[in-house]
C-alpha cells in the first residue's frame, strides 16, 4: 500500500482539550452513537511501519476493546480513529476511517468536524487543575465557539457530570478546582467535558490503567452506561475489564519486528471462551504479553 503524508495540523487545536477542538460549520453535528470502521490502515512514524492493513468495524451504541501486548500498535491505531496521529511530524498512513460512512481523512472534510465528533479521553486524568469543576466541564465549548445562557449551561453541567456518574459527589462543590478531585474523580471529570461537546463516539486510551480498583469499577459502570449513548473504543491492557466491558474484542499482535496487525476480533465472549486463533488464546489466558 503506498504511503501518503498527511497534512499538518495545528498542534494548538487538540494538546489542552483534545476531545473539544473548534466548531464545524454549517450547523449542528448529527446526534446519537456512530458506527467507525477503519479500512486497510497502514502507519507509519517515518520509515518504522507500525500497522499493516488493519480493517475494523466498531458498531454504534457499543464498547469495542483493543486488545495485545505493548508495542503493538493499539494507541497508535486509537489515534489515527480521531485524526491526532497527524500530530506527529513524521507521522504518515493510508486508508480510510468511515463515520457512518463518511471519510474522516477526505480532504474536503474539516479536522475539527472529526475532533468534535470522536471524543478521547488519555490514561493519565488532565483535567485544567486551575478551573473550578463547573469551568471544566464547559471548557470545550470555548474551543467549539458554542454560547450557551446560564441557565443552558447549568442544565450541561449537569447533564454531563450525570452521565460522567460524577454528578452525586460534586453537586454541593462544583466551584471547587477540579485539581482538588481523586483520581478517579478527575477522570470521570475528563469523561464529562469530553461529554459536553456532544461526541458521537468516545475513544478511551486505559482510562484505569492509574486507578485503584474502586474508582475502575466505577469507570467501567460509566462506561456500559455510556455506550446507550455514545460508541465506546477503548485500549486496555486488563483482560479481565475487556472482558467485563466490552461487546467485541479486536486483539492486536506485531512479533519479531514486524508492523502491528489484528490477528482475531469479533464478539468478546466468543473471543474469550473459544477463540479461533490459538495467538489469541494464548494471550487471553496470560500465556504471553
Amino acid at each position: 500500500m503506498p504511503q501518503s503524508t498527511l497534512p499538518a495540523s495545528a498542534a494548538s487545536a487538540a494538546s489542552a482539550v483534545p476531545a473539544a477542538p473548534a466548531a464545524p460549520s454549517g450547523g449542528a453535528p448529527p446526534a446519537g452513537p456512530a458506527t467507525l470502521e477503519a479500512r486497510d490502515i497502514t502507519a507509519w512514524f517515518g520509515s518504522h511501519q507500525v500497522l499493516d492493513r488493519v480493517s475494523l468495524t466498531m458498531p454504534a451504541s457499543g464498547i469495542t476493546a483493543l486488545i495485545g501486548p505493548s508495542g503493538c500498535g493499539k494507541s497508535t491505531f486509537l489515534r489515527i480513529l480521531n485524526r491526532m496521529h497527524e500530530l506527529v511530524p513524521s507521522a504518515a498512513l493510508a486508508g480510510e476511517v468511515l463515520l457512518d460512512g463518511d471519510d474522516i481523512y477526505d480532504p474536503q472534510r474539516k479536522l475539527t468536524d472529526a475532533r468534535r465528533a470522536i471524543g478521547m479521553v488519555f490514561q493519565k486524568p488532565n483535567p485544567f487543575p486551575a478551573m473550578s469543576i463547573r469551568e471544566n466541564v464547559v471548557a470545550g465549548l470555548r474551543l467549539t465557539g458554542t454560547r450557551l445562557g446560564r441557565s443552558a449551561k447549568e442544565e450541561l453541567v449537569e447533564e454531563c457530570l450525570v452521565r460522567g456518574g460524577l454528578w452525586n459527589e460534586v453537586k454541593d462543590r462544583l466551584d471547587s478546582p477540579g485539581g482538588g478531585l481523586s483520581g478517579g474523580q478527575q477522570q470521570r471529570l475528563c469523561i464529562a467535558r469530553s461529554l459536553a461537546i456532544k461526541p458521537r463516539v468516545l475513544l478511551m486510551d486505559e482510562p484505569c490503567s492509574a486507578l485503584d480498583p474502586t474508582s475502575t469499577r466505577v469507570i467501567e459502570e460509566t462506561m456500559k452506561d455510556l455506550a446507550r449513548q455514545v460508541t465506546i473504543v477503548i485500549v486496555t491492557h486488563n483482560m479481565q475489564q475487556a472482558a467485563r466491558v466490552s461487546d467485541t474484542c479486536a486483539f492486536f499482535l506485531a512479533s519479531q519486528g514486524t508492523p502491528g496487525v489484528i490477528v482475531e476480533h469479533g464478539d468478546t465472549e466468543a473471543m474469550f471462551s473459544s477463540p479461533r486463533d490459538q495467538r489469541t488464546s494464548d494471550y487471553v489466558n496470560g500465556r504471553f504479553g
